[in-house]
């Protein structure tokens, strides 16, 4: 949205969710006099655009190649949506594979183009303050915190690490996990909530303001991600430009930006998580030498200029379009 805005376009950003029906997003578009579209997640956001005489593009989310593409009827729709959609972006070159696999009469429109990314911590932010908020024991000798970056949701499986965590954390008090994000699904919400208050040395807090997160993440002594599914994690490659160590869960959309032992650290299942965590925490070498390289792979390969630049060339074939 930022580089559609600087190249001097008018954006209006909502929520797939919003809209109940096709005429709710007809109305919409006719209150709002809109000239084009662009919808991330082929099947949540892309089902809703057809039809309704406006250009747009489509922005692979990641479950949406990675999961509803399983489900026939789901599918089924997004094939027609891509048939109209002028363009398409995956994050990386597998995801193109997959999505041409997948339709392949739309080989011709998909781009890749890799997350750009700029983070902005609040410089006022107060560390000690989190910590209190969060009822974590400052005093703790060597605290380390491990912050958990994700929607409520699923597939996005919160609760994947925490018994093993728990358990680690009462052997020894200073590592504390805090999961932080939205409250996407309510009755998953709830499970998770539950969960954590139960659960020694976990914590839970809600959304929070991306400066203020920037920040949070700055100051945790890791980023872990322990998602079912992936596209490309925001949350690991902001970690990785702020100079963070990265754990992530190993999945193909984990794997493709996080290198085992050179841009972080993958694990499998929650045991060998706890084993690489206490391995980092012992092995100032290793996490040095992660974090250099992580800061140069963000910095080499997720430009956020040339994000930029991609976006401007893809937003005038819209405009082209529009014109017909």
């Amino acid at each position: 949205m930022d580089h559609l805005e600087a190249a001097g376009h008018v954006c209006i950003l909502k929520n797939a969710l919003d809209f109940e029906s096709p005429s709710e997003i007809s109305n919409f578009i006719k209150a709002e006099s809109l000239e084009a579209a662009m919808a991330l997640h082929l099947y949540r956001g892309g089902r809703l655009l057809p039809g309704h005489g406006i250009p747009f593009g489509i922005i692979f989310g990641g479950t949406d190649l990675n999961e509803d593409v399983k489900q026939g009827e789901k599918n089924k729709v997004m094939g027609k949506v891509l048939e109209e959609a002028r363009f398409a972006v995956a994050f990386t070159e597998s995801m193109k594979e997959t999505a041409q696999r997948q339709w392949p009469h739309a080989k011709d429109k998909i781009y890749v183009q890799s997350q750009g990314i700029a983070t902005v911590p609040n410089t006022t932010f107060n560390w000690n303050t989190f910590l209190q908020r969060s009822e974590i024991n400052q005093s703790a000798d060597n605290l380390h915190v491990f912050l958990l970056i994700c929607g409520l949701r699923q597939v996005k499986d919160p609760l994947y690490l925490v018994d093993a965590f728990s358990e680690w954390h009462q052997e020894e008090p200073s590592v504390y996990m805090v999961i932080v994000g939205p409250e996407v699904d309510p009755v998953f919400t709830r499970e998770v909530k539950a969960k954590v208050k139960r659960t020694p040395g976990v914590r839970l807090i809600g959304e929070m303001a991306r400066e203020d997160l920037h920040a949070v993440v700055k100051n945790c002594f890791a980023v872990v991600n322990s998602s079912v599914s992936e596209g490309m994690s925001a949350a690991i490659l902001e970690a990785m430009d702020l100079e963070v160590p990265v754990l992530a869960r190993n999945i193909p959309g984990n794997a493709a930006v996080v290198k085992h032992e050179v841009t972080g650290l993958l694990f499998s299942d929650p045991q060998e998580f706890v084993l690489l965590a206490k391995r980092l925490g012992g092995d100032p070498a290793l996490e040095k030498q992660i974090v250099a390289n992580g800061r140069e792979y963000v910095r080499m390969y997720h430009s956020w200029q040339v994000e930029r630049n991609t976006y401007g060339h893809l937003v005038r074939m819209l405009e082209g379009s529009s014109e017909d």
